[in-house]
């Protein structure tokens, strides 16, 4: 189940492309995914039913962030980028250089190919993708074999080969290939690769176009199907640049007094890390982003880039002249869309904060509201709700819980072992502890508080209001929560008469009191649970001839629980200074306690 902070969050999660990354309790990466729509894919996470290995990561998800991206394309580079960073443990595929996606290569050779790849080597080739799509890549490439060829035979053989004849090789087949003449076509490739599409689109579209013309419509589909490849490829992407400049790009949003800021560090032409920002505006957002880029490469170990990358509002001459980094605004093109991708994680990041605040603030004190305005109230900060337990009337204890402003005091929660109290009574034991809790504050002249809850109906309710109005003069307003049949809170008695209050069961007030029933509920029994083992073990070694309440202090201190003693083997017994014989004797009891196996017939 996933926690509140995981749910709250849940409900802000934006319908975009992006990329989210898991962690664990401790802050650790253990999985990075991408998607379409962050919002439908990561609450899939905590909505649906988990089998297996999913199973196992929904459970060690503690907190989750996302970086929003403008296309599907972009969020899968990026996801593979971060796998290959952080090595999640969940993720099983992408950890190392072979990634299980296509890259489209262009050779570091004399005679340079263009290939498909799963590997990425530090090799003097350039490399471009990955892609998602292997067939994609594969038709890309061929299309670029035929459009701008290069080398596609073995070499050097004596004789052109069928692909120089076919139009798809330059001849270092049989002869020599001025390196020029190569530059010229790597240079085409790259800049197709790179996203300029549009003149081999052009080109494409008019052939389509011929051979719908001439009735040929196998070879229309056909060359329709490679747009589409190509725009599965080559689609312009902004988190990968075109260039190997290290560089480093803020931006910012700033709003109610709080600015955000982003940092996405651009290395080997893809984004390697982004670092976010949150914190108080106390001058101006410019000079607030202007003294946190200075301070943040004063930062013992930062690694200083070739280039920073900043809005307009930010002066760059102030920038490069402090970070001795060339600072730059860019107006068009890839970076400019990088600053803008940046300003729109800001952005959310500032707007997740907000409505954070918001939902806890309607859960807590605008819950306290409602539930004042709702019993008529003038004022609600502090309330304390009472419950009972027992086992068949034995044990019998009470405990009281602390709310303040819709959020639980464990501080001041409180146990009570009843005294005055022999038997299941209800009304008995809400007097006892009424009585103890408030006469203790009266006391100490302490504050009382603003409202009481009982755990129960009429009976509590009128045990409550005796002892505080006839024996300790007290005006404190008194609620009982009325259970329906599934032992869950369905109105309040409230009032001289105690009628009944209807809360709306979707409203914040009612899942206030439902809290606070299932807290004093969850608080009451640990309690009884702990007193009745300990009474139960106590009662079993008061049953052992010989061991009087000095073993049995003994006993406790040194094992901790019955399960230890039970455990524990004559020599054991002896170190605490038992003799042998009761040492024997305590041994054999518990032997003799334990439930016999039982054979069955099949």
């Amino acid at each position: 189940m996933a926690s509140e902070h995981i749910e709250n969050k849940l409900k802000l999660l934006p319908e975009k492309p992006g990329v989210y990354i898991m962690k664990d309790d401790e802050g650790k990466v253990i999985y990075v995914g991408k998607s379409k729509n962050l919002k439908n894919r990561v609450r899939s996470y905590f909505k649906s039913k988990q089998y297996g290995r999913r199973a196992k990561l929904v459970e060690n998800i503690a907190d989750y962030e996302t970086i929003i991206t403008d296309t599907d394309k972009e969020s899968f580079l990026l996801e593979i980028t971060l796998i290959q960073k952080y090595r999640p443990y969940y993720n099983v595929r992408l950890k190392n250089g072979n990634t299980g996606y296509p890259y489209i290569k262009i050779t570091n050779e004399r005679d340079p190919q263009i290939q498909v790849t799963s590997y990425v080597k530090k090799d003097g080739a350039f490399y471009y993708g990955p892609y998602p799509n292997v067939y994609a890549a594969d038709e890309t490439m061929h299309f670029l074999q035929k459009m701008y060829p290069l080398r596609r035979c073995n070499g050097r053989q004596s004789r052109a080969c069928l692909y120089y004849h076919m139009g798809q090789c330059l001849g270092a087949c049989f002869k020599d290939v001025p390196e020029s003449e190569y530059n010229e076509q790597i240079k085409k490739i790259k800049s197709f690769l790179n996203g300029n599409v549009a003149n081999a689109k052009r080109i494409i579209k008019k052939r389509m176009k011929d051979a719908s013309d001439k009735m040929e419509y196998e070879r229309a589909a056909e060359l329709r199907d490679q747009l589409h490849y190509i725009e599965a490829t080559v689609e312009k992407q902004k988190i990968i640049s075109h260039d190997y400049t290290q560089r480093d790009v803020f931006n910012y949003y700033a709003h109610n007094g709080w600015l955000s800021i982003q940092v996405f560090y651009i290395r080997q032409a893809r984004l390697m890390k982004r670092t976010k920002r949150l914190f108080p505006i106390l001058s101006t957002p410019e000079e607030e982003m202007t003294n946190f880029i200075v301070q943040f490469y004063k930062q013992q170990g930062q690694v200083k880039p070739r280039e920073i990358l900043v809005p307009g509002t930010i002066d760059t001459d102030v920038i490069t002249k402090l970070t001795d980094i060339p600072a730059r605004t860019p107006v068009r093109g890839q970076k400019r869309a990088l600053l803008k991708m940046a300003r729109e994680n800001s952005k959310y990041v500032l707007d997740e904060k907000f409505r954070l605040l918001e939902m806890n603030r309607r859960k807590t004190t605008g819950a306290m509201e409602e539930l004042s305005k709702a019993l008529d109230l003038p004022s609600l900060h502090r309330i304390e709700a009472f419950d009972h337990s027992h086992i068949d009337g034995a044990d019998l204890v009470s405990a009281m819980v602390t709310f303040e402003d819709g959020k639980p005091n464990k501080k001041k929660y409180r146990k009570y072992k009843l005294q005055t109290v022999d038997h299941a009574d209800e009304a008995a034991s809400t007097r006892e502890v009424v009585r103890r809790r408030y006469t203790r504050l009266l006391k100490e002249h302490a504050e009382m508080p603003d409202l009481i809850l009982m755990d129960g109906g009429v009976i509590q309710m009128n045990a409550v209001k005796d002892v505080l109005e006839n024996e300790l003069n007290l005006n404190i307003p008194v609620a009982g929560m009325v259970k329906n049949d599934k032992h869950k809170t369905a109105d309040l008695l409230f009032g001289d008469d105690d009628q009944h209050i209807y809360l709306n069961p979707k409203s914040q007030a009612f899942y206030l009191v439902q809290r606070i029933q299932d807290e004093v509920h969850r608080f009451v029994i640990n309690f009884h649970h702990d007193l009745h083992s300990k009474n139960s073990m106590t009662s079993r070694l008061d049953s052992i001839k010989g061991v009087g309440p000095k073993t049995k202090n003994k006993l406790m201190r040194h094992f901790g629980s019955m399960k230890n003693i039970e455990a524990a083997s004559v020599p054991d017994l002896q170190e605490l200074g038992i003799s042998k014989t009761v040492a024997q004797t305590i041994v054999l009891t518990f032997q003799n306690s334990k439930p016999k196996a039982v054979m069955r017939k099949m």
